[in-house]
């Protein structure tokens, strides 16, 4: 069994609005041959929770005003580290950097067929490396500043 026409659509909706927020690392995931809950995960991230809620924010607007889709269920607000759309078809997850790395869901699906998303949602392949070595060029930049 493969993803649904719906199921792709509502994917490539979610992933062009995540990458209009700037997500980083933005891939979907074909899951329908291994769960039966749902057809696609995808996955995003952002280094910090103010992005991560903008992104989430972007995805459910966009999805509902295009598509007229409303999540069944959505986890992890509060914290903004890892939040989850459950759209029955799809399931969205956008995760601070930090989860990301931590708790690895592409090795969790790396079995799974690969989605083709759109060219933008596919530049920000990544962007989570780039900004950390950023971020931590900035750091190394400031302690030596400081120790001056």
């Amino acid at each position: 069994m493969t993803a649904t026409d719906r199921s792709i659509e509502l994917i490539n909706a979610a992933a062009q609005a995540a990458a209009d927020k700037l997500a980083h690392d933005i891939i979907a995931y074909d899951v329908s041959d291994v769960l039966s809950i749902t057809d696609v995960f995808l996955l995003a991230s952002a280094p910090n929770d103010r992005q991560v809620k903008s992104i989430v924010d972007e995805i459910e607007e966009r999805l509902n005003k295009e598509l007229g889709a409303k999540p069944v269920r959505r986890e992890g607000d509060r914290e903004a580290r890892w939040v989850l759309l459950d759209y029955v078809d799809i399931v969205v997850h956008v995760q601070h950097s930090e989860e990301r790395v931590f708790y690895a869901l592409e090795r969790l699906w790396k079995d799974c067929p690969e989605l083709e998303l759109p060219a933008d949602a596919k530049e920000t392949r990544g962007k989570a490396e780039e900004h950390a070595k950023l971020q931590a060029a900035e750091e190394a930049t400031r302690a030596d500043e400081d120790w001056r």
